[in-house]
């Protein structure tokens, strides 16, 4: 579960079942992940670190 704005919890079922009558099955992400999004120096999502912790992932 994923704490959002003002107290609401969201999961990996919400998401999916969200998806689901918007966009067409093959659209649909294997995986879907909650995580802090890390930042530059200057508040900029920082690509580099993003793609050494899901290096793993993406390789399946």
């Amino acid at each position: 579960m994923l704490e959002t704005h003002a107290g609401a919890n969201v999961s990996e079922d919400d998401v999916r079942a969200y998806l689901a009558p918007r966009i067409v099955k093959w659209w649909t992400p294997d995986a879907i992940l909650f995580d802090t999004v890390p930042l530059t120096a200057t508040g900029k999502i920082d690509k580099k670190v993003l793609r050494q912790r899901y290096a793993d992932l993406l390789m399946r």
